[in-house]
């Protein structure tokens, strides 16, 4: 139980990498508090669970930002941001709505979910970013969800900056592919047949590979690392 005693904040938290993450800060011993968007059921049925609390949120609309800041207004130990979207269109087809859409929840309200924590972080708090492999491989149609990532990545590193005094690290989460409703819905059978093939340990990711590298850095053993991008692929990237 590393965690007992700490708060944890998780933005997207009802299914997928997020919902993994929130079980296993819970099971660290943390007091977590997890967002959902449309899945109000799945997030109250892992917040009855996991003993969590959990708060609708919609990341396309920043005045939305302030409620899941509530449950937390005593102090913050662990922010994780989570919640993304994505979806596969060239570059010719893209539309401007299409633009802020995917930058506001993917980056802008992570930025702003971390700007609005620095006041409740305690001393020694965590900031994990989860982005993508896709920022190192990007693929066709990705260009957004590429550009959203990649400019999360900045602000982690600059934010490392920023709180290092404060001893608060801050570092990104990269993923691979990781078997997800999110991985099955953009990408045929036979794609993750050759991601599979071409990944060092022979399968998919799951989400609680993920799980356990961000608990790694939320941990105490993490006190030591700050601005650094965890590729975590199973090697599919060497």
């Amino acid at each position: 139980m590393t965690l007992t005693g700490k708060t944890a904040l998780v933005t997207g938290g009802s299914r997928g990498i997020g919902q993994a993450v929130a079980r296993r800060l819970a099971a660290d011993g943390a007091r977590v508090v997890l967002t959902y968007h449309s899945s109000k059921d799945a997030a109250e049925a892992l917040a009855a669970e996991i003993g969590a609390t959990a708060v609708r949120c919609d990341q396309a609309d920043l005045t939305t930002l302030p409620a899941i800041l509530d449950p937390v207004r005593d102090g913050l130990d662990i922010l994780v941001n989570n919640a993304a979207i994505t979806f596969s269109r060239p570059i010719a087809d893209l539309t401007r709505d299409d633009f802020d859409r995917l930058l506001t929840v993917n980056t802008k309200f992570p930025l702003f979910t971390i700007q609005a924590a620095i006041p409740l972080l305690r001393d020694g708090g965590r900031i994990i970013n989860l982005s993508s492999l896709n920022t190192a491989v990007p693929a066709p149609g990705l260009t957004l969800y590429c550009a959203s990532k990649a400019a999360l990545e900045q602000v982690t590193k600059v934010a490392a900056r920023e709180l290092g005094p404060r001893a608060i690290t801050v570092n990104t989460v990269s993923p691979g592919a990781t078997d997800t409703d999110m991985l099955r819905g953009a990408n045929p059978p036979e794609a993750l047949a050759r991601t599979t093939a071409l990944t060092a340990l022979g399968r998919l990711g799951t989400p609680a590979d993920i799980a356990a590298v961000v608990a790694f850095l939320a941990g105490p053993d993490a006190a030591w690392i700050t601005g650094q991008n965890v590729r975590a692929g199973g090697g599919l990237l060497l």
